[in-house]
């Protein structure tokens, strides 16, 4: 009874999806403020003129990516949602004074092993071409009876090239510069009420930190990352590469993988 009753749920789930596809939410085409970026490439090491961050566009759609997130009939609560993943491309490079149309719409919504899944897509245009598009994966957590593909097998670690220690106050740090104000990413208080001993690194602090290391940023075309694990804040993370794919690593043997991601 309790597995119909979740697969009725999550099909009803799923067709509140396909209504949201009809709703895209758009913001008009403008230039990145100079001071938001500026923070934003400071705390995440990106130099401090050049291209745009190919992870910022994703931040100059938040606004309209909570609007949607927190619109009525949204199938999931806003509060607590964990970034799982995201596929970034990147058509052509972007430049600081580009001005960019977005648009943010909910593609797909799935079961997850520890909950629901909801996909997120986040357009950027250039005098109406497509120059830069991500996907995202955002998890809502709670009890499910839906069975779901458990985690593919860990990573071979990669070469390690540096080591990070990570103040406690990072995700109040990211969340100015980039407007994410999730609660677990604030305080330990706020994170605990959300299951998490601690409050956590922003999913887009640890992959654009990473992509900051990469010494071919402005050549990035394509990125794929999976957040395995939260990273605790404070705390200390390995970052290792091999040119190519990319690990974040933490634990006190430095073996538990928070982050993989390939570039392309």
């Amino acid at each position: 009874m309790a597995a119909e009753a979740e697969k009725a749920r999550a099909g009803g789930d799923r067709d509140a999806a396909r209504t949201l596809l009809n709703k895209a939410l758009h913001l008009p085409a403008a230039p990145p403020a100079p001071g938001p970026l500026a923070a934003y490439r400071s705390i995440c090491g990106f130099p401090a003129t050049g291209p745009l961050p190919v992870t910022y566009p994703h931040v100059l759609a938040f606004p309209l990516a909570m609007r949607l997130m927190t619109r009525p009939g949204f199938p999931l609560p806003v509060t607590g949602l964990v970034h799982t993943w995201i596929e970034i491309t990147a058509h052509r490079p972007l430049q600081p004074d580009d001005r960019l149309e977005l648009t943010v719409y909910a593609a797909e919504l799935n079961p997850h092993r520890r909950g629901t899944e909801v996909t997120v897509v986040t357009e950027a245009r250039l005098a109406g071409e497509l120059v830069w598009e991500s996907r995202s994966g955002y998890l809502s957590r709670h009890a499910t009876h839906t069975e779901a593909p458990a985690p593919g097998a860990p990573s071979a670690p990669l070469p390690a090239v540096a080591a990070w220690r990570l103040p406690g106050n990072l995700g109040r740090r990211y969340g100015a510069a980039s407007g994410d104000r999730n609660p677990i990413h604030l305080h330990p208080l706020t994170a605990r009420l959300f299951g998490f001993p601690r409050a956590i690194a922003h999913g887009m602090w640890t992959v654009a930190r990473c992509l900051a290391e990469n010494p071919e940023q402005g050549r990035i075309r394509f990125v794929r990352a999976d957040f395995r694990a939260p990273v605790l804040l404070p705390g200390t993370v390995t970052y290792a590469t091999d040119g190519t794919a990319f690990q974040l690593r933490g634990g006190a043997d430095g073996e538990r993988v928070h982050l993989t991601g390939t570039t392309g």
